[in-house]
């Protein structure tokens, strides 16, 4: 549900660049909000309780007496309900109506509302971990996790702009370096993330961090589907930044149902994500149709120019149709606001009235063409299933003719037109929407004033049936993935180390410091790699192995300064300054149970399985399957991102140990 217009850079990040975008003056709105939906969602589970009470008693009962009391409680228990979900739909079920500054009028969009979450307490949880399994002071760590809290506290209300986006991905890009960090198979960080539901308003709450992100993501879907609803689409730049934004919206949902499963709650659900990728590239195509040039309305005597609007107007009403027929059906048609249905339902018939009112253009307004410059009958027209030869080669070229069949798909615009406006007066929510009216009557209007002046007193003839508009397009939207890039910076956590070795999935042993002496072949070990530089041999006999130390130990303090994130060159020249005196190192040493990381390759991704990294992908590897007592959780990624397409973008994770190389190819998230 969209609260209310903000303008554009308006929100409070001025503490912070990462909180740039936060809008915290509707934190109380959003409370406000949501607890009156929750009372809603109370008092009709309250109103079912009693249905299903008085059901059950009414198929019991033999009492004729009984049975009409019952059945009177039935229909006041019933009309309760109804009104109850009228009242959930106005606030879940908004319909953007094009508030934009513009005066133009243009049909309204579909946005969608973001997911809303409680206030969540980082600190017991990662101070307990940063000091058991890292071996350091997890009170030290109050900075970084303080600044964890406000990012998230601040993406709960982003601005609706570039900024809010940056901030919702910037917490999502801290949640992949937090999984990659603090988190294994069978560990998780003893949280519960608490969402509400973008469509009903219903809580759920899971433990597994991938709820959260899942949940990010979606907000950076539905963020992008208010972005593209308040552009100003009268204008040619303003529709290409609408289409782009509901394309944006569309590969985040699509990503989000290729790889979550088993989702908590019903808008994260694969039947409701494919519905809302399907919505989305719809207003999508209804940008490219609303982005043509030139309009219509400005060169009425181009009979190309007037198909081709019109055969895009029939491309538009067929996406709406698909999305139609997906919102009414179960559990979709459960979901998604009444609103919402009746909307598109308007929708499909508006432009397939205008589909049929631009064909008429062409053929009363276009000047007559030859036959070489026109597209062939069976180009721009559906064939009838009852039609055994096909029509003529090209469109009607005596006046006569095209004054008949222009009448005729004129007649069949007032009438789809006439339906739309039917549809739109039966929606309560929709009556409230005076703009899609106003767009309707207008095309209306102009469709009865051309039919009258068709139109003849003596014309006894009966006007031949027009025949449908076959749907193509100039340009086909496809889903494209949100910039998840865009709001990536420095892990939080960067101090403890680098993730190739200092995560959860490893386990090490501080070892010194030791005092190592320069010998006469120096001190005795070759040093390999970056951050953290790993001690790759020690030459027996020598300085270093009198030490203790050995191969595969990581350097991570030299003389008293941590070196975790040092270069190779960085610590030769610190050994080398050491002279005769010698130089303090201490190193950790990866326990036999730990994987070894593998030094070739240590870009990690964003997303996909606990870290997965690409390597290790391109290795056939696969995820580790949880020990825990679920086998099954509620909801993680799925496995078929192994098999489809790629998205996302490089984050740091946890080291594996590579696999032998395999012919075969297992693409997954880049």
């Amino acid at each position: 549900m969209i609260l209310e217009e903000r303008p554009d850079g308006a929100g409070a990040g001025e503490e912070s660049p990462r909180l740039q975008g936060c809008d915290a003056l509707t934190q109380i709105q959003c409370g406000q909000l949501q607890s009156r939906r929750a009372q809603i969602h109370q008092q009709i589970d309250k109103e079912l309780q009693m249905r299903t009470g008085a059901e059950n008693l009414y198929r019991a009962t033999s009492n004729n007496r009984v049975r009409e009391t019952v059945a009177l409680e039935l229909s006041y228990v019933n009309s309760n309900l109804q009104l109850l979900k009228e009242e959930l739909e106005e606030l879940s079920g908004g319909v953007d109506p094009g508030r934009h500054g513009s005066e133009a009028v243009t049909v309204p969009m579909i946005p969608l509302g973001l997911k809303e979450t409680k206030e969540l307490d980082w600190s017991t949880p990662l101070k307990e971990l940063i000091s058991v399994h890292f071996g350091e002071d997890g009170a030290s760590y109050e900075a970084e996790i303080g600044e964890l809290e406000a990012l998230r506290q601040a993406m709960r209300t982003p601005s609706r702009n570039e900024s809010g986006l940056e901030l919702l991905t910037a917490y999502y890009n801290q949640l992949c370096f937090l999984d990659a960090r603090f988190l294994t198979p069978a560990r998780s960080l003893g949280l519960f993330f608490h969402w509400y539901d973008s469509l009903t308003g219903v809580p759920a709450q899971q433990r597994a961090l991938a709820f959260e992100k899942g949940s990010v993501l979606f907000n950076i879907g539905a963020l992008h589907t208010q972005i593209g609803a308040r552009q100003d689409r009268s204008c040619a730049e303003g529709a290409r930044r609408a289409m782009e934004a509901f394309q944006r919206a569309a590969g985040a949902f699509s990503l989000l149902r290729e790889n979550f499963s088993h989702a908590p709650s019903p808008d994260m659900s694969a039947a409701s994500l494919c519905a809302l990728e399907q919505l989305m590239m719809a207003q999508a195509q209804e940008c490219v149709f609303e982005g043509l040039s030139p309009p219509a309305s400005m060169a009425p005597q181009d009979c190309l120019a007037q198909l081709c609007l019109a055969q895009e107007a029939a491309q538009v009403a067929a996406e709406y149709r698909l999305v139609h027929r997906t919102m009414a059906q179960p559990p979709v048609h459960d979901y998604v606001p009444v609103s919402w249905t009746a909307l598109v339902h308007v929708k499909a018939e508006y432009f397939r009235s205008l589909a049929h009112y631009h064909v008429a253009m062409a053929l009363c307004n276009g000047s007559p063409a030859t036959e070489g410059e026109l597209p062939t009958h069976e180009q721009v027209f559906l064939q009838p299933p009852t039609s055994s030869k096909p029509r003529g080669p090209v469109l009607p070229q005596e006046l006569e003719e095209r004054r008949q069949l222009g009448k005729a798909h004129l007649k069949r615009a007032i009438l789809g037109q006439e339906e739309a406006l039917r549809l739109h007066a039966l929606c309560r929510v929709l009556r409230e929407v005076d703009l899609l009216r106003a767009v309707i009557s207008q095309t209306l209007q102009r469709s009865l004033a051309k039919y009258a002046e068709l139109d003849r007193e003596d014309d006894f003839c009966e006007a031949a049936e027009a025949p449908d508009i076959q749907p193509k397009t100039h340009q086909k939207p496809e889903a494209r993935m949100p910039r998840l890039s865009q709001g990536k910076g420095p892990d939080i956590f960067h101090r403890l180390g680098p993730l190739s070795v200092f995560s959860a999935k490893n386990r090490w042993r501080l070892v010194g410091p030791v005092h190592l002496t320069r010998g006469e072949g120096g001190f005795g070990l070759t040093l390999r790699g970056d951050s953290p530089v790993l001690i790759a041999a020690v030459i027996p006999g020598s300085q270093a192995a009198a030490a203790g130390l050995k191969e595969g130990d990581y350097i991570v303090s030299v003389n008293g300064q941590p070196c975790r994130w040092w270069r190779h060159a960085e610590v030769v020249t610190e050994l080398k300054a050491a002279g005769e005196a010698g130089a303090s190192l201490q190193v950790v040493s990866l326990l036999p149970s730990s994987r070894l990381p593998s030094l070739g390759d240590r870009r990690p991704v964003l997303l996909g399985p606990r870290g997965l990294l690409r390597s290790q992908r391109e290795h056939g590897c696969k995820t580790p399957a949880s020990t825990g007592a679920s086998p099954r959780p509620l909801l993680n990624w799925s496995r078929k991102a192994q098999q489809g397409k790629t998205g996302g973008c490089p984050q740091p994770c946890a080291p594996v140990k590579p696999a032998p190389p395999s012919s075969s190819k297992h693409p997954g998230w880049p």
